[in-house]
């Protein structure tokens, strides 16, 4: 990891190396005890008061988040000189993981502690600091962040709100509105985007009760019901030039960089949702007995939750990878000095794209193990009574919190190739010298499933699958050039692919990491089952998506030559994938909950 050409995007055209991979195993005694105080404070204070908050008892949120103040849980990413604990993101990542069974209150804590705090921890001024992060820390001030508009969603920089200096120089003038702000109704520090002079993207810090700053009602929202949602409205609202956040027209830095926290903070989140989902629906199914025998037994709900269970893992195995990468890209800024934001700008941008991978698998992921949750509930599963049919409705907005789905997903193979044109990786060259290897015909040797090492035939689906991705990408590029993004379904299908990509490389340094400290495979039998499921089915999906891909890129017979050499590179034999998800449910069944080793 202190290798400096190593950066983002990069696991596309190289390998890493598993003992420099950052896994949920490496954390220390310190990190799970203050993951424990916080999984304390979740079923002490939080869950038996879930129903009045999910009625959205505003001094009741208020109260308990300022409780989660005195723990530390606001200061985690609040530097120690301004009252916070100045933690690393595998830290804070753990924290945002444990906290999601609190629900809507998990979500009013991570507006505040996130997009809400974190744009005046990187960009504001040493004044800015001094004033509100410490009551930001302690939670006296709660924050939120406004970015979206009635007429731009994830076209932020469409944003029509504008801010014009006043004659006497001393204010900005605020004119326009937001929409769909979380923690409206009980915020006091609001972070805001307009455009100075109609043209300039800026960020302001505004305070609640700055005159010509209204709140609109609370909308009546489908899940997350506990949490404030209400739009905003600013006329002629004057707001102090002290105020400004970074500097103005540099909106865009704050507003992305932070979102790419967001987006990797929401896959955190997801995570503890998926965790809780299991453990109800195992426990469930261990319970519910019909024709005379617990459910757990029968195979269709076994493997449901042989799935649940991988993906889970496979989730965890990226989220804290990225946590990993994130860190040491924060290491190498100086955050400290006066270019202290553009540092830490950069740092974080280091990695958007793997930001927006975990952001759209962790929530479509989440998605489909709330999903067979409810149907291991049955008709339980949708009634409220039950905390599944809960986290069903509030699962959906994840897909479209922090930049929908459809947008990461523009956004993946985008920034890769800006990053590639810049020279940050070699992402033409690599595909050029596969083009090259694939017009030799020389012969193939398919991975066997019965490889001495268990993980060798999964270590070759991930090089498989890269190559595929360097092919399709490569012709793709070739044919569109920079026309590319207007493909927006080859775009989205190459995104996909490097998802795939980065969640099975993630699974597979973390069993490789576990094999080099425990060289007993029996040991290690289930993240290696897991991680051989999770290939299996990856290298089905590329094959599918390229041959898609191909069609349209391609006719007569160089559609056929190049269906010819898919078909070389994916020549796999085939494993018993049944066997396979019988031996991880039982272990899920045994436990009742996740189990990740």
């Amino acid at each position: 990891m202190s290798n400096p050409v190593w950066g983002g995007g990069r696991f596309v055209v190289d390998d890493a190396d598993p003992a420099q991979s950052v896994t949920p195993e490496d954390f220390s005694e310190e990190q799970l005890m203050l993951a424990e105080t916080v999984r304390a404070f979740v079923e002490r204070d939080i869950k038996p008061r879930d129903a009045d908050i999910e009625k959205l008892d505003y001094e009741l949120t208020v109260r308990l988040m300022r409780k989660a103040g005195e723990i530390g849980l606001l200061g985690a990413d609040v530097p120690e000189a301004y009252g916070g604990l100045g933690l690393d993101k595998m830290s804070t990542t753990l924290l945002a993981e444990t906290l999601a069974p609190a629900s809507s209150f998990a979500l009013s804590v991570g507006a505040h502690t996130g997009i809400g705090t974190l744009p005046i921890v990187f960009f504001g001024t040493q004044e800015h600091k001094n004033r509100w992060l410490p009551q930001l820390a302690s939670g006296e001030l709660i924050a939120a962040y406004c970015l979206t508009e009635p007429g731009s969603g994830s076209d932020a920089l469409g944003a029509r709100s504008t801010a014009v200096l006043s004659e006497d120089g001393q204010h900005y003038i605020l004119n326009g509105s937001k929409l769909y702000i979380t923690n409206a109704g009980f915020a006091d520090l609001f972070i805001v985007y307009a455009k100075v002079d109609g043209v300039h993207f800026s960020a302001f810090i505004v305070e609640r009760h700055t005159p010509g700053f209204t709140i609109g009602p609370e909308e009546h929202k489908m899940g997350i019901k506990g949490s404030s949602t209400r739009p905003l409205f600013f006329e002629d609202a004057y707001i102090p030039v002290d105020q400004l956040l970074g500097e103005v027209g540099k909106g865009h830095l704050i507003a992305f960089n932070i979102l790419n926290i967001g987006r990797f903070k929401l896959a955190a989140g997801c995570l503890g949702g998926m965790k809780e989902a299991i453990q109800l629906s195992a426990s469930y199914a261990n319970q519910r007995k019909q024709f005379g025998k617990a459910i757990s037994s029968f195979p269709l709900i076994a493997s449901k939750l042989a799935n649940m269970n991988t993906l889970t893992y496979v989730t965890e195995s990226m989220v804290y990878r990225t946590a990993g990468l994130i860190d040491e890209s924060l290491n190498h800024a100086n955050l400290d000095g006066e270019d202290g934001g553009l540092q830490a700008a950069k740092a974080i941008a280091e990695y958007a794209l793997e930001c927006s991978i975990n952001k759209v698998f962790a929530s479509e992921v989440m998605d489909a193990v709330v999903d067979e949750g409810v149907q291991i509930h049955g008709g339980c599963g949708y009634i409220q009574e039950y905390k599944i049919e809960r986290l069903y409705r509030d699962s959906r907005i994840n897909r479209i919190f922090e930049g929908t789905n459809e947008i990461n997903r523009l956004l993946i193979p985008a920034t890769l190739l800006k990053r590639a044109l810049k020279g940050e990786l070699p992402l033409i060259e690599k595909a050029q010298t596969l083009q090259r290897e694939l017009l030799n015909p020389s012969p193939f040797v398919a991975a066997s499933a019965t490889a001495p090492n268990p993980l060798d035939k999964p270590i070759a689906i991930c090089a498989a699958v890269k190559k595929v991705f360097l092919m399709i990408g490569g012709l793709a590029v070739q044919k569109h050039g920079l026309r590319l993004e207007r493909e927006q379904e080859i775009v989205a299908a190459l995104a996909d692919a490097m998802i795939d990509i980065y969640a099975l490389e993630s699974a597979l340094l973390r069993a490789r990491k576990l094999a080099l400290r425990e060289p007993d495979p029996q040991s290690l039998q289930h993240p290696i089952d897991m991680t051989t499921l999770f290939a299996e089915e990856a290298v089905e999906r590329a094959g599918q998506r390229a041959r898609t891909i191909l069609a349209t890129l391609e006719t007569g017979e160089n559609l056929r030559l190049q269906l010819s050499v898919l078909k070389r590179l994916l020549r796999f034999e085939s494993v018993n994938l049944s066997a396979l998800r019988k031996r991880i449910s039982a272990r899920v069944v045994s436990a009742e909950s996740y189990v990740g080793l």
